[in-house]
């Protein structure tokens, strides 16, 4: 085995992972090769433990890939990284008993701009349309202070844009950062938790509330529904948020849910959620998707004939990173088999992907969802919290949401369930599939079969 192998690995994991994880527990870990064994180094036991319990399929799929065989990996603790520097007469005060073991955060450092390459999208790669352009005018408002307000909030189903225009704030301030030193704090609303879960277990809870309230800048907070029945969390959310109000910082946060939409969420946090200007964005329209093609053709330096342009706008509808991966794989088709990119061959890569038909109705949801998962309909409205149903049900509820107009509360009617428990349907598939778990991947394909 390769000794550079984790070398080759972590661009793989970068494009694979959400960068909040990758950076969170991929980055701290150091990597040998020893009698054909990948040996990864946690710098303490809580980041060992959670790279074990959800990280390491992901990094074994990956090695799979790079070498062609399975990877044996062990994940152990290696030497303790320090947080922070104490001072000499200091230590007979600070040091824990002997028999306590401090935790010490993979992250050190308080939230500042980040590298401009970190940044993954820019507005200039923006697609506006009818579907986004109130959400694009806002973001671009925000950054060159033309909106009324230091607080966007921005709403839209999975794929349709949300992370672009996000990091798009964030390159467009970071650029700025040289002349007037911005702190930009940009992660997922599961980083951030995770954040303070290890600063309290370091005994850092304070300086984690300095850093976030006091230093920065920019919050970009994505997924913020991540936050429902999370009371103590929401606790300090709000605090945050408040804190950098008063100090006139900008933020910006996305979901896929509006703030009223929220369950088990503080009425307060609601509010503040609320309180800037709330941007919704909708799928694209067919001339969008054109675009988006052609934008992303000349990105991939291809030339995509007019009627395979027209065939993937026509077909793919619900998803843009859908629409995305097919060009991708339809381009790296043709140059494998060096091929010209035809309609004939286009057909080929769509077989892969949930096409356009006529948009289904929830009668034809729950057909679907029972036959796939193997119900009937009375089981799937039952009050059964068998693991298969649970599936089932949280699918039908995903699915509704997607091709459907209904709102979570006529969902939850057709189906028997309340409105809190659509929404936590929903965010669970959602978070599956958006994390490529091996659950994720089978409920993908199960969603995509729906319209095949």
């Amino acid at each position: 085995m390769n000794a550079d192998l984790w070398q080759k690995l972590l661009p793989i994991l970068e494009n694979r992972l959400e960068q909040g994880l990758f950076t969170l527990w991929i980055k701290p870990l150091d990597a040998k090769v020893q009698d054909n064994v990948l040996h990864l180094s946690a710098p303490n036991e809580f980041v060992a433990a959670w790279v074990r319990d959800r990280l390491l399929e992901t990094i074994r799929e990956a090695a799979l890939e790079l070498t062609g065989r399975r990877t044996e990996i062990v994940v152990s603790v290696g030497q303790r990284r320090p947080v922070i520097q104490v001072p000499q007469q200091n230590l007979a005060q600070t040091r824990p008993p002997p028999a306590t073991e401090s935790l010490a955060l993979p992250l050190g450092h308080a939230p500042r701009t980040e590298s401009l390459s970190r940044w993954r999208f820019r507005f200039d790669d923006f697609v506006v349309g009818p579907c986004n352009e109130l959400a694009c005018a806002a973001a671009k408002g925000i950054c060159n202070n033309s909106l009324a307000t230091d607080h966007l909030f921005l709403s839209a189903g999975p794929g349709l844009g949300k992370t672009h225009l996000l990091h798009a704030i964030g390159r467009h301030l970071a650029e700025r950062s040289n002349r007037s030193r911005v702190s930009i704090a940009c992660l997922s609303a599961e980083e951030f938790t995770t954040r303070l879960v290890l600063a309290i277990k370091a005994k850092e809870a304070a300086r984690f509330k300095a850093e976030f309230r006091d230093s920065v800048d920019v919050l970009l907070l994505e997924d913020i529904h991540f936050f429902q029945g999370k009371g103590k969390l929401q606790e300090e959310l709000l605090l945050t948020l408040k804190a950098l109000q008063q100090r006139g910082c900008k933020v910006v946060l996305t979901s896929s849910f509006l703030p009223r939409e929220l369950s088990d969420v503080d009425p307060q946090l609601v509010s503040c959620f609320a309180s800037g200007f709330m941007a919704l964005m909708q799928a694209p329209d067919y001339a969008t998707r054109e675009e988006i093609i052609r934008r992303k053709a000349r990105s991939l330096q291809v030339q995509v004939p007019d009627n395979v342009t027209g065939l993937l706008a026509e077909r793919l509808t619900t998803d843009i990173r859908q629409l995305e991966s097919c060009l991708n794989n339809l381009v790296l088709k043709a140059r494998l088999l060096g091929q010209q990119i035809t309609e004939e061959l286009a057909w080929q890569v769509l077989e892969n992907y949930a096409v356009q038909t006529p948009m289904p109705g929830v009668e034809r949801i729950v057909a679907f969802v029972c036959k796939s998962y193997g119900i009937d309909e009375r089981e799937l409205k039952s009050k059964s919290r068998s693991q298969q149903t649970v599936l089932a049900r949280n699918t039908a509820f995903f699915l509704c949401r997607r091709h459907t107009d209904l709102s979570l509360a006529a969902i939850g009617d057709r189906l028997g369930r309340k409105h809190s428990t659509v929404l936590k349907g929903i965010i669970h598939v959602e978070r599956e599939i958006s994390h490529q778990t091996p659950l994720g991947r089978q409920l993908g394909n199960t969603v995509d079969r729906l319209l095949a």
